[in-house]
């Protein structure tokens, strides 16, 4: 939850237009907080499994993001064309970290956290 009220302050307060991998994450991280949020209301384990798709391929587009915000992705591989420039230095919090890291730090959260709870739900 603390992800999706990030990313939308952050187009919505401080205007920071989202370019097209941000979007692509946020259509993985906004069903999150639905599906997980039902998950503890009705302490139903298959949320799990309903989850871990979305948290992992969130995860791997802000990985992707993260090489094409650090260059180690040509230019001719971004899918950026409408919006904010996914390689622009405006895409930093507190002017040295990146964007991109806190959402693949988020995403590893949420993948480390579901991982354990199928343990736990298996047990």
């Amino acid at each position: 939850m603390l992800a999706t009220a990030g990313a939308l302050f952050l187009g919505e307060v401080m205007g920071m237009t989202p370019c097209v991998l941000c979007w692509y994450q946020r259509i993985a991280m906004f069903p999150l907080v639905v599906v997980l949020g039902l998950g503890l209301l009705e302490a139903d384990g298959r949320s799990v499994r309903y989850a871990m798709p979305l948290a992992a391929a969130g995860w791997a587009i802000a990985l992707y993001h993260c090489l094409v915000f650090w260059g180690l992705v040509t230019e001719a591989l971004v899918p950026c064309g409408k919006g904010g420039s996914c390689a622009d230095a405006e895409v930093q919090i507190v002017g040295f970290v990146p964007i991109p890291l806190l959402s693949v730090a988020a995403f590893t959260m949420i993948l480390v956290l579901l991982w354990v709870s199928m343990k736990e739900v298996k047990t």
